[in-house]
C-alpha cells in the first residue's frame, strides 16, 4: 500500500495541473441513484465527463449541432439541404475459400454482423468463369448496407477505434475519392474492431468500406469527413480523378519510333 501511495505521489508531482483535481467519492446512496460524476481541475477545465461517454449517436449529434454550421459558413450554402451528409455506408468482404466451407461462411457472416450491427447478405457470381473456377450463382462474398443511426454508430467506431488500431497506421489516403464525393477505404484485418475476440478469429479477413455522401465535389466530401474525425494523411488533399491517356498502336511500334528519330 505504501508503494502505491509513493508511486502515485511521484506521478502527480510530475504533472502539477492534475495535482489539484477535486476527487469525488460516491456514497452508497449516490451509486444507487446513478448521479453523473466529473473530474475538474483547479482552473475549471473538465477533464472527464461521464455524460459525454453516455451519449447515443454522438457522431450524428455532432454533425447536426457543429458540422452543419461550419460547412454552411465555408461553402456559403443558402439552403440547409445543400449541406453534404453521409447517405449510406456499404461494407463488403470477399470470403474466398470459405465459400466452399459452410462453417467458414457462417463465421464470416457472424463476424460481419458483430462489427456492423446488421446481418449481411451473400453476394453471388452472375456468370461462370472457368479460368477462376467460378460457377454461376456461387457465393463469393458478403456485403451489408448501413443507413440511419446504425450507419453513424459504425462510422464512429470505424474512425475512433478501427483505424487507430491498425498496424503501422499513418492516416488514410485523401486520394481515394471517386470524383463524385464518395470515399472508399480498405482494411487488411477485421481484428482491429474490439467486438471480435482473438480466440475466436480464424483466418484473417479484410473488408472494404465505401462511404457514399451527397456532396457534389470531392473537396466538400473531404471537408465533411475531416470534420467528422476521419484521420487523413497530413500534407495532402483531395486530388481530382486524372484519366490516363490511352496509348495507340503506333506508340508501341519500334519502326515508327526509329523513323521519327531520323
Amino acid at each position: 500500500m505504501a508503494l502505491l501511495q509513493s508511486s502515485a505521489s511521484s506521478f502527480i508531482s510530475q504533472f502539477p495541473a492534475i495535482s489539484s483535481i477535486n476527487t469525488v467519492r460516491l456514497s452508497p446512496s449516490n451509486r444507487q441513484t446513478g448521479l453523473s460524476v466529473r473530474a475538474e481541475a483547479a482552473a475549471g477545465i473538465v477533464l472527464v465527463e461521464k455524460s459525454e461517454a453516455d451519449k447515443v449517436n454522438r457522431l450524428k449529434t455532432s454533425y447536426l449541432e457543429k458540422i452543419i454550421p461550419l460547412l454552411k459558413e465555408e461553402f456559403n450554402y443558402t439552403n440547409i439541404h445543400q449541406v453534404p451528409k453521409v447517405d449510406k455506408i456499404v461494407v463488403n468482404c470477399g470470403i474466398g475459400e470459405a465459400a466452399q466451407n459452410s462453417k467458414g461462411l457462417d463465421a464470416a457472416i457472424n463476424d460481419m454482423a458483430l462489427i456492423t450491427g446488421q446481418r449481411p447478405v451473400k453476394t453471388k457470381a452472375r456468370n461462370a468463369i472457368a479460368q477462376f473456377k467460378i460457377r454461376e450463382n456461387q457465393t463469393l462474398g458478403i456485403a451489408v448496407t448501413l443507413r440511419g443511426n446504425v450507419m453513424y454508430a459504425f462510422l464512429d467506431r470505424f474512425i475512433n477505434l478501427g483505424l487507430p488500431r491498425t498496424r503501422d497506421f499513418q492516416g488514410v489516403s485523401p486520394n481515394s475519392f471517386d470524383g463524385h464525393g464518395n470515399y472508399s477505404v480498405g482494411l487488411k484485418e477485421q481484428s482491429v474492431f474490439p467486438e471480435l475476440s482473438y480466440d475466436a478469429l480464424g483466418k484473417p479477413r479484410g473488408m472494404d468500406v465505401c462511404i457514399t455522401t451527397t456532396a457534389q465535389t470531392d473537396k466538400e466530401a473531404y471537408k465533411l469527413l475531416a470534420l467528422m474525425g476521419m484521420p487523413f494523411r497530413e500534407g495532402a488533399g483531395p486530388v481530382g480523378v486524372v484519366k490516363k491517356k490511352k496509348l495507340k498502336s503506333h506508340h508501341f511500334n519500334t519502326k515508327t519510333k526509329a523513323k521519327s528519330r531520323r
